[in-house]
């Protein structure tokens, strides 16, 4: 490859019609560029681009931009210059300099010719633009952020563009015709399901406040349904997504927050969908599997409301009545992303309820499930054989490529190996399930009030000892987060670099069988085991040892570099030892 060039241009309209280009690149040849001004950015690819800018300074939304920069390079072709449009919108939308004014239409993540070679020539672009004031972070820091990781403008792998696709052809058939609709969207940890929710809803905002097929550039599938006709049939529809665990739904808001089109007040909990006096139009339920059904809540307001909510929406109390059936009472067209195999409590939605749903919407030609694995670099099978693992089966290890995935005899080795990572590359975490005491709770009365370094520890290993998460609110890029653990509650959802899981003995292998079995007596999450009394539901162990295993399930599948383990009971320990490699 040859050098690039960034050509500077002032965004008026005489600067461009006159601008000199001796090469001609600048009017034929591949080519990406940013316009901006002090608040708003615009990234686009062209093979024409003193046409295109021409073209742009006409739009009156983007007349006021005051600067573009046009990326040229003599290996350029039009592949390269999507793949580097698509990354530096990411870029940008996540470092927060600017406000990003593009439209979602689809950005698909798909391969081509020499595209690992073009990758070190980006970064070389980011550095060059970096420079020229168009980013403030270090690339590192952009790509350890939620709002790269949650972006609305994330490149597509093909089945997650394909699941879009699919469900805006029921919506818009469903409007036509004045129906009501339920779409699943189902695939395993690190298959994109909330990348698909978030896109989603960007693209409908986007559509609705289309001028028509001009605004998608793109030329994908996704960008023909911002033609005449589509946008009219979204405008004035009320459209939310539901994101039930507490943690995740305060960085989606924060994204929400961040991008033109949408409003974080968008981002709602199943009690404010009961409660809205206002009917939705769309719902899109992140993690759908973790909505509830009737049992104990968290707080006595909460039962309250649930008995409150059935009674205003279906006119009496029933305690056959969830919260999946109050959004799709609220709502003319649900959309549930869900994975039966990540519910972790009993409270959750009952597996008949998610099978029962799920097989509904196969008969009506509404799944669409989601098969590549985005997170973990391992490769595809490493999710199937985690799963195969914890369940007591012998599978085969996958080849893992360069992924780290490894068995520790000393808990001191692994914390080591955990904070070198997270100096390295950043997001490296320890992380446990429920099988010890949250005595450091900072909810307990009167803990507030004392210091961080003063509250109890609640894991001693090996002579090492660890507090609980102090903050249940993005807690993987809080302060303390390196020195302490998290819970399940704290990081499904999200992504790391490097997980340090810690398997407590809350699982243990049962020396006559053989098996993987659950440990009453070292649970400590109350509510994960907790008795259905209002529907006369006894969770016995080996119903709760299902929750465990998807809880285990879960963390083992966070990191995307490397993944390291921890198991207390020694003979499981042993046992794990023949599909884990070892670390020493």
């Amino acid at each position: 490859m040859t050098g690039f060039d960034v050509a500077e241009i002032a965004f008026a309209r005489t600067s461009l019609t006159d601008y000199p280009d001796p090469t001609g690149k600048l009017r034929n040849w591949p080519a990406v560029y940013a316009i901006n001004d002090h608040r708003d950015v615009y990234v686009g690819e062209t093979g024409n681009a003193l046409l295109r800018m021409s073209q742009h300074r006409r739009d009156p939304r983007k007349e006021h931009l005051k600067v573009a920069r046009i990326v040229l390079d003599d290996s350029f072709h039009r592949s390269a210059c999507y793949d580097l449009e698509s990354l530096l919108i990411q870029w940008l939308y996540s470092d927060g300099r600017f406000r990003v004014i593009n439209a979602n239409d689809g950005h698909r993540n798909e391969e081509y010719a020499g595209r690992a070679s073009f990758q070190p020539r980006f970064h070389e672009i980011f550095d060059e633009l970096r420079g020229r004031g168009l980013f403030r972070q270090s690339l590192p820091a952009i790509e350890n952020s939620e709002f790269f990781k949650l972006s609305p403008f994330k490149s597509l792998v093909p089945d997650q563009e394909g699941a879009i696709l699919e469900i805006l052809k029921v919506l818009f058939g469903a409007l036509a015709r004045d129906k009501r609709t339920t779409t699943v969207v189902s695939g395993g940890p690190g298959t994109g399901k909330t990348i698909v929710g978030i896109s989603l809803v960007k693209t409908l905002r986007d559509i609705a406040s289309s001028r028509g097929v001009e605004d998608a550039e793109q030329g994908s599938a996704i960008s023909d349904f911002f033609a005449s006709g589509y946008p009219e049939m979204l405008r004035g529809l009320r459209i939310g997504m539901v994101v039930p665990q507490q943690s995740l739904r305060r960085s989606i808001a924060r994204v929400f927050d961040r991008t033109v089109g949408l409003e974080r007040s968008m981002v709602v909990t199943a009690y404010d969908v009961g409660m809205s006096k206002e009917p939705y139009d769309v719902l899109v339920v992140d993690e759908a599997h973790r909505l509830n059904q009737r049992a104990n809540q968290s707080s006595g307001s909460l039962n309250a409301a649930f008995r409150t909510i059935n009674e205003r929406l279906f006119g009496a109390d029933s305690l056959e009545y969830t919260q999946l059936d109050w959004i799709r009472k609220q709502a003319s067209h649900t959309v549930l992303l869900m994975d039966a195999k990540q519910s972790v409590r009993p409270a959750d939605l009952s597996s008949d309820v998610v099978a029962k749903t799920i097989q509904e919407a196969r008969s009506n030609v509404s799944f669409f499930p989601l098969k590549t694995q985005m997170r973990v670099r391992a490769g595809s099978d490493y999710i199937g054989f985690v799963r195969e693992m914890l369940s007591g089966e012998n599978p085969t290890r996958p080849d893992l490529g360069e992924y780290e995935f490894l068995l520790f005899d000393d808990m001191g080795a692994m914390e080591d190996l955990v904070r070198k990572r997270d100096r390295q590359f950043g997001l490296a975490r320890l992380a446990a399930g429920y099988a010890w005491e949250w005595k450091s709770d900072p909810k307990k009365k009167g803990m507030k009030r004392v210091p961080l370094a003063e509250r109890p520890y609640d894991i001693q290993i090996d002579g090492r000892r660890w507090r609980w998460n102090s903050t249940d609110k993005d807690w993987i890029n809080s302060a303390h987060s390196v020195d302490e653990v998290g819970s399940i509650h704290t990081l499904q959802g999200y992504d790391l670099n490097y997980a340090g899981v810690v398997i407590g003995r809350d699982l243990r292998l049962d020396p006559i069988t053989g098996s993987i079995r659950f440990d009453r007596t070292h649970y400590w999450d109350k509510k994960g085991f907790e008795n259905n009394r209002m529907r006369g539901i006894v969770y016995a162990d080996e119903d709760v040892e299902r929750y465990v295993k998807n809880i285990y399930a879960v963390l083992l599948t966070r990191g995307i570099r490397g993944t390291y383990v921890y198991v207390c009971d020694e003979a499981l320990r042993e046992h794990l030892r023949a599909f884990i490699p070892s670390a020493s």
